[in-house]
């Protein structure tokens, strides 16, 4: 399995996401996920920073498979409150991965503020670990800045997407299409990045 990277998450979405933007960038390893690895742990998102938990994660499937692991963080970061949710985007209703509660805590907690002040930007940091008796790393960043809007539009992708709108754009992000998503998109920036030094394994 020596051209084999593990995406060190059970996110299926998020993997069908980076198997598109790889495969654009060219080919190179392929990419499976933690399905193929029972046992595989669950690593706690404990970091401060979306490069920390990302770290944590790719580093900690390294060591379990021997592969090459992938793994990212992401969230939502909005002026009004302070850059929140930030690293807590997943959970930040409480239960790890409730999208919708997640989202409608968002627009309940900027219900009151002016929309002149509904800046927001997604941010992702992605890492990649090869294991070895030194193990190497890369940590890349993608961010993608624009605004909230009041009310959920658009059935695809997933997370805050339906109340994001990308600067210069008149769709969500929820309302793009995937390719169109992935252009412009936080992912897709930072594993674009990412993608030469996956290439190269």
């Amino acid at each position: 399995m020596a051209d084999v990277v593990v995406l060190a998450s059970r996110n299926a979405a998020k993997r069908l996401e980076l198997a598109r933007i790889l495969d654009a960038a060219g080919p190179g390893a392929r990419l499976t996920g933690l399905e193929e690895f029972p046992g595989a742990p669950e690593v706690p998102e404990t970091g401060a920073t979306f490069e920390e938990n990302a770290l944590l994660k790719a580093r900690a499937i390294a060591a379990f498979t021997g592969l090459p692991a992938v793994s990212d963080d992401s969230g939502l970061c909005v002026d009004a409150l302070n850059g929140m949710p930030g690293v807590l985007s997943a959970r930040w209703a409480g239960g790890h991965g409730d999208d919708r509660a997640n989202l409608e805590l968002v627009l309940a907690q900027v219900a009151d503020v002016p929309d002149t002040r509904l800046g927001a930007r997604f941010t992702c940091a992605a890492a990649l670990v090869v294991p070895g008796s030194v193990p190497r790393e890369w940590v890349v960043a993608g961010q993608v800045e624009g605004r909230l809007v009041r009310e959920p539009r658009g059935t695809g992708g997933f997370g805050y997407d339906p109340i994001f709108l990308p600067d210069g754009f008149e769709q969500t992000t929820a309302e793009m299409t995937a390719e169109a998503k992935d252009a412009i998109s936080h992912r897709g920036r930072a594993f674009r990045a990412l993608a030469p030094f996956i290439t190269r394994l």
